[in-house]
């Protein structure tokens, strides 16, 4: 028997072929060390295993990061664009309001510089009424209907244009007498036109008017009871008006 420490021979040798072991009986070594190898090669792949299972995690972990990360800067990057988007839009609305500020501002000194020239034109006229976009002025003499328009024509103004029931109540008020207004049938006998050359449409004539009862009535003028046909050549005073938008 072999005690303690102390080393002896067995009948196992490589002396034929070197690293395979056989017995002297000539059946080759299938146990022993081989095991023992094996045994802490089999210990030592779970260690393996459990370092690669770590950076396989860790490398997963990596990857979702980065795919968070994209999502996050591509949300960033569409929200930015958007921005972008709306502040051209607020650009382009405050581009189109200063435009239309501008071209109303232009119009309102138009108005100004009209409403100037208006009143430099009617400096002339004494007892000038203002109504509505136009002043009204009578005449202090008697004239026949076209003395009496050269007479407005000479101050920037023309004989009155009646456009409106409420335009014909004011001249009534403004007038207690017989007034020529800017209105005849000269050129064509029964269409009436006015001194602007547009065709009467609507009038507000006095009953059985207009009648040419003297022959040669192609001129109108207007009195308490309404419109009246008279001869152009009669004298009476007129009316003239002058729209400062004009």
């Amino acid at each position: 028997m072999i005690s303690g420490d102390a080393a002896a021979w067995i009948d196992l040798t490589d002396s034929d072929v070197e690293g395979t072991w056989k017995w002297v009986d000539g059946s080759t070594l299938t146990s022993g060390t081989e095991t023992e190898n094996s045994d802490t090669k089999s210990h030592q792949t779970p260690q393996h295993t459990g370092s690669d299972s770590v950076r396989n995690r860790s490398s997963r972990a990596a990857a979702v990061c980065l795919v968070l990360l994209c999502v996050l800067l591509m949300t960033a990057v569409v929200v930015l664009v958007t921005k972008i988007i709306n502040l051209t839009e607020e650009r382009d609305q405050l581009l189109t309001r200063n435009m239309q500020l501008s071209s109303n501002n232009s119009d309102l000194i138009k108005q100004r510089d009209q409403l100037k020239h208006g009143k430099n034109e009617l400096s002339k006229m004494d007892g000038r009424v203002f109504y509505e976009s136009s002043f009204y002025f009578i005449s202090s003499e008697k004239k026949n209907w076209n003395e009496s328009r050269r007479y407005c024509t000479e101050r920037g103004a023309d004989l009155i244009i009646i456009k409106n029931t409420k335009e014909q109540d004011f001249i009534q008020i403004l007038s207690s007498t017989e007034v020529w207004i800017g209105l005849t049938d000269r050129d064509v006998e029964g269409t009436w036109k006015w001194v602007d050359g547009s065709t009467l449409t609507n009038g507000f004539w006095a009953p059985t008017e207009p009648n040419s009862n003297r022959g040669e009535e192609d001129c109108a003028l207007t009195n308490s009871l309404g419109w009246a046909d008279y001869p152009c050549t009669d004298h009476f005073q007129s009316i003239c008006e002058k729209n400062i938008l004009n």
